[in-house]
């Protein structure tokens, strides 16, 4: 049998790459404006996808331009709340068993809202969703199916325009520094602090810590400090690397970030992206790399929409390096990154996957099952065994009931 929308929609599927500031719900954003009266280039759901949330940019520092609106939207703990539970709720009628969900908090604080007011509210929205689901579907109330469940992940950001954030500005004023790259330095470190005091005095699942941004000219070492305090602390880290620089940024962040996943990795073939001159053989370079990932399994966080928006050079998906990354056997997990700028869902990626790179029902299995064995899950290692082995269950009950048994996965018209 030939997979189609309904099924894709059953198989139990994880999203680790999520931005929440990126996944509003158009309606939502538009909504909070109009309350909060937030100047937006257009009124309407049509007018915001034409002039704001695009299918192509011109690169990513351009796509990165319509967070100024949603950051603006969420400045309060009730507007965090709310959206945290509508993205929960809507991956939640997805068949997305699992989230990352992963924000900026330097970008919310103001007076009177700290760091951890606004993980808490944050943590709220999603609990509430996934709380709600998980009591009222009997089939997860008996243990037939899979729970939904969640984490956190906290974004130390490479570079943010002053309009993004009062609080990286008066972190600039109060401390004179000499350039604007020690700001977001400070601002890592504080944040990695508060991450760790806030997962470990409330409870809250903040599981991960994150690089992102514009990676040119704002190198992962810069922030190696933090990423020792948060290693050093037991959290999970990733990267945002191989986005939009070649594959040294992605040696970066493993060997001096100890990161554990890679968000995006696109360029992690591309010899002519090395800059260098020390690296002599560039294919030998790349080789090793991929290899040193493959036996590491570090797995890759896969947005394949995100980068045909961003990347001019992909001129079709099938130009994007996942072709490689499944020949050379990587661990990869398919990811939104965010759902409204790039105006898609995990069942979507999916389905783009599969039409348009070879996949084996053993093959999808694995990809699927990597998004919950390389999550950052929050809890007791025996916990996550058992979260596992209930969804890879659930996946094998599923195929079956829809008779997938076949060695290619062809989608149905």
């Amino acid at each position: 049998m030939k997979l189609n929308e309904q099924v894709i929609r059953e198989l139990p599927k994880t999203d680790l790459h999520l931005h929440l500031d990126g996944s509003l719900r158009i309606g939502t954003l538009l909504e909070l404006a109009r309350e909060q009266q937030v100047e937006l280039p257009s009124d309407t759901e049509a007018g915001m996808l034409e002039l704001v949330f695009k299918e192509r940019y011109q690169n990513l520092t351009e796509y990165l331009t319509g967070f100024q609106y949603t950051v603006a939207v969420l400045q309060d703990t009730e507007s965090l709340e709310r959206v945290s539970f509508e993205l929960m709720e809507d991956n939640i009628r997805e068949g997305v068993r699992y989230i990352e969900v992963r924000f900026a908090p330097h970008l919310h604080i103001r007076p009177g809202l700290e760091f951890k007011d606004v993980l808490l509210a944050v943590d709220r929205g999603l609990r509430r969703a996934a709380d709600q689901y998980n009591q009222s579907i009997e089939a997860i109330r008996e243990g037939e199916e899979p729970p939904f469940a969640y984490g956190i992940i906290v974004c130390a950001l490479r570079k943010f325009e002053p309009v993004y954030s009062d609080y990286y500005r008066q972190l600039y004023e109060i401390h004179q520094f000499s350039t604007q790259k020690e700001v977001f330095q400070m601002a890592a470190m504080e944040l990695a602090r508060a991450a760790v005091r806030v997962r470990d005095e409330f409870g809250i699942p903040v599981i991960g810590f994150d690089l992102a941004g514009d990676e040119m000219g704002y190198p992962a070492i810069d922030f190696k400090a933090a990423y020792d305090f948060v290693h050093r602390n037991f959290m999970k880290k990733t990267v945002h690397a191989g986005e939009a620089y070649g594959p040294e940024s992605i040696f970066q962040a493993i060997t001096e970030l100890h990161a554990d996943r890679i968000g995006h990795g696109n360029y992690l073939f591309a010899t002519d992206m090395i800059r260098s001159n020390d690296i002599r053989d560039k294919q030998a370079y790349v080789d090793r790399l991929s290899q040193y990932i493959a036996d590491r399994r570090i797995t890759i966080e896969v947005c394949l929409s995100s980068n045909m928006q961003t990347i001019p050079t992909l001129n079709h998906i099938t130009d994007h390096s996942f072709g490689k990354m499944k020949e050379n056997r990587l661990s990869c997990s398919l990811c939104t990154d965010n759902r409204l700028v790039s105006r898609t869902s995990v069942s979507r990626e999916l389905e783009l996957a599969i039409k348009h790179f070879p996949f084996t029902v053993h093959q999808l299995k694995d990809m699927l099952v990597y998004g919950f064995k390389r999550s950052f899950f929050f809890g007791p290692y025996t916990r996550k065994r058992r979260y596992v082995r209930q969804n890879i269950d659930y996946l094998e009950k599923v195929l079956a009931r829809h008779r997938i048994m076949d060695d290619s996965l062809p989608l149905e018209d």
